[in-house]
């Protein structure tokens, strides 16, 4: 088996039984701030679009690249398409022109003549877009587990597939935090490390468990070349930034798992492995190159961008024309109220009013009432300041997930009075009537805890309440505070209350003895 990285999150994988490409992305990505790091527009893309299967793990667009797609990669390809709740990635590539698709099963494997191919998606509301999915692929040659950025909660049935010989995974994920936010710059700065500790932390919780010798990481980070932005990459020219990259987190996965071989994966890298045996070289960039892109890297990043304003500058001239402010509050007005109105549990955790400044337009968003209007003064829990032109653009396009456009472009800021609040996140990442009844009946079934375990000397309840990790497997307790590893949320077990959000309460209570009770502080959320 042989795979080339394609950068970012792609990978181009050759087997026995045909070939793959996985999510190939040249970008840029979200209104033109995201560039695969490092470069990769001189692969041979002409080759790579030419495999038998195509694979997009999920709808993210630093994952999902439609003019690439419609440039290089067949309309009769093989799509394997994951087994989500709602058919928009489906949508999304019938409309590029792509209708062999393959329907896969969650965790069932696939035979293809001599590949045996299964992809295991995840579809709770924060994995996401509303999805994510990850890939296994066995050959009898060799076995991959291309995780993407995926945090699968059943490790076990995931693993059954194969014992993987190497392991591709996120080490630097996605997001806006804490980037965008009205904070001091001390806090900032503080929250950027605790983030960056959090994601090395997660990556390294399913590098112990997969136990491949062989690992590569991979999805991110970005560059970003938009001038207002170019001093968040890496870790931020001012330290307030979370994006670690691949030869930094070799270096810790170093120290923590010094028995696992860990590899630089970037554009061009050809990893061939034949009975456990794994070589790997360089295609596209040499080793001299690959050192200067790393430990030269604000000097590598200034060059791009200094080269790549056109893209930059053509994303822009895309987007719409600006509404007028009552236009755009009626059709936010129209689109969103029906929405609230289904959107019962949402609705309660947010429990408050939300601003939006969109340039002349001042608006409020009342989730108790579920109403939109213009913003009187009244008090709200979340503020958020965004241009005109990109509201305007998604307005155009229907675009039913702001994370995925709006806030993942991080042109945008925002001020919050307590907690993070994914109740809020989820309604903006979930703005058509499938996605919000998916979600709601998601958030109904949650509900059913029932199932205790004894952690040291608390009793607490065996799922998470965020994402129903098993933490049996996942949880560690300090001081009365409990962790889920899997994405480092935190509950103060005295009082049940979760400390990382607004809502998901544990049911918790000390122990008596040897025995498992079931008295709780509070009920489950």
């Amino acid at each position: 088996m042989r795979i080339t990285g394609l950068g970012h999150a792609g990978m181009f994988i050759e087997t026995k039984g045909g070939s793959i490409i996985c999510d190939p992305v040249i970008g840029p990505s979200f209104y033109g701030s995201w560039f695969p790091f490092p470069d990769n527009r001189a692969l041979d893309w002409e080759r790579f679009g030419k495999a038998d299967f195509l694979y997009i793990s999920h709808r993210h667009r630093d994952h999902f690249d439609p003019a690439l797609m419609h440039k290089y990669i067949p309309k009769d390809i093989k799509v394997l398409l994951p087994d989500y709740p709602t058919d928009d990635l489906e949508q999304d590539l019938r409309r590029l022109g792509y209708e062999n698709i393959v329907y896969t099963q969650a965790g069932v494997p696939l035979q293809f003549g001599d590949v045996k191919i299964m992809v295991t998606p995840l579809r709770a509301p924060s994995d996401g877009p509303i999805g994510d999915s990850s890939l296994s692929v066995d050959d009898g040659t060799a076995s991959i587990l291309n995780q993407n950025d995926s945090h699968p909660l059943d490790l076990e049935k995931l693993l059954s597939f194969s014992k993987p010989d190497a392991y591709f995974t996120q080490v630097s994920g996605a997001i806006w935090w804490p980037m965008v936010y009205d904070l001091p710059q001390d806090a900032k700065q503080n929250f950027a490390k605790l983030k960056r500790d959090a994601q090395n932390k997660r990556a390294m919780y399913y590098i112990e468990k997969v136990d491949a010798e062989h690992v590569f990481p991979m999805a991110g980070p970005p560059m970003f070349l938009r001038e207002e932005l170019f001093r968040y990459n890496g870790y931020g020219l001012d330290n307030d930034a979370i994006f670690t990259d691949q030869r930094q987190f070799l270096a810790h996965m170093a120290e923590l798992r010094p028995q696992q071989k860990g590899y630089e994966f970037v554009p061009g890298t050809q990893v061939d492995i034949d009975g456990g045996e794994v070589t790997v070289t360089q295609t596209l960039y040499t080793q001299t190159e690959i050192d200067r892109i790393f430990d030269d890297k604000w000097n590598y990043l200034a060059e791009q961008r200094d080269s790549r304003q056109a893209e930059v500058q053509a994303e822009e001239a895309s987007r719409a024309a600006v509404l007028p402010p009552a236009e755009m509050l009626a059709a936010i007005k129209e689109w969103w109220e029906p929405l609230l109105k289904k959107s019962r549990t949402i609705r309660l955790g947010v429990g408050g009013n939300v601003r939006f400044r969109i340039g002349e337009l001042d608006l409020v968003v009342d989730f108790p009432k579920a109403k939109v209007r213009e913003y009187a003064g009244e008090e709200c829990i979340y503020w958020y300041t965004i241009p005109a032109d990109l509201v305007s653009t998604n307005i155009r396009d229907h675009e039913i997930d702001w994370s995925n456009s709006i806030f993942l472009s991080m042109q945008f800021q925002v001020g919050r009075s307590g907690k993070f609040n994914e109740f809020l996140t989820t309604f903006l990442k979930c703005l058509s009537t499938d996605r919000i009844e998916y979600v709601e009946n998601w958030y109904s079934e949650q509900t059913d805890q029932t199932e205790d375990i004894q952690l040291e000397d608390w009793v607490v309840q065996r799922r998470c309440p965020h994402l129903r990790a098993d933490l049996s497997k996942t949880g560690r307790i300090e001081d009365g505070v409990l962790t889920c590893s899997m994405h480092d949320w935190k509950w103060d077990l005295a009082t049940g209350k979760c400390l990382s959000t607004q809502g998901h309460p544990i049911r918790a209570s000390v122990a008596e003895g040897d025995a498992i009770t079931r008295e709780a502080t509070i009920p489950a959320a």
